[in-house]
């Protein structure tokens, strides 16, 4: 609905918590970044298997902090373990590109919209990934 550089003031917010970008829950302003936002929340719930309202996240303790907190050297600890088993051969493949994804995700929920990348530079993003790594 929105284009590229097109924002407005929503005065009600419409949304489920923890999915919110900033912006949008303290200032009501809605636009195409918060999309992106949202995208990455939703690519880090995937592949943790934790909701951003899980109870372990309150405050300022987050699904972005977790996986931030966590990258790169331990993301191991935060990607759901069903990803990847230890008995599987190509374990450091498999945990580059689930390193790559979440690297993404965290590019997607910038606390800036203006730092945050767009759909247009996710998606072929995304693409490269599932080219490199799932061949």
């Amino acid at each position: 609905m929105l284009g590229a550089g097109e924002d407005f003031v929503q005065t009600k917010t419409i949304a489920t918590i923890g999915y919110i970008a900033p912006e949008y829950g303290q200032d009501g302003i809605v636009s195409t970044s918060c999309d992106v936002y949202s995208f990455g929340i939703l690519m880090m719930e995937t592949f943790t298997r934790r909701r951003p309202g899980d109870e372990i996240f309150s405050g300022d303790f987050s699904i972005r902090r977790w996986v931030n907190d966590s990258f790169p050297s331990r993301i191991h600890k935060v990607v759901d373990a069903n990803l990847v088993q230890l008995e599987d051969e190509p374990t450091d493949l498999k945990m580059q590109c689930l390193t790559s994804i979440m690297e993404l995700a965290l590019n997607c929920t910038l606390a800036t919209p203006d730092a945050r990348i767009s759909m247009e530079e996710a998606l072929p993003t995304l693409e490269r990934i599932r080219v490199k790594f799932c061949q």
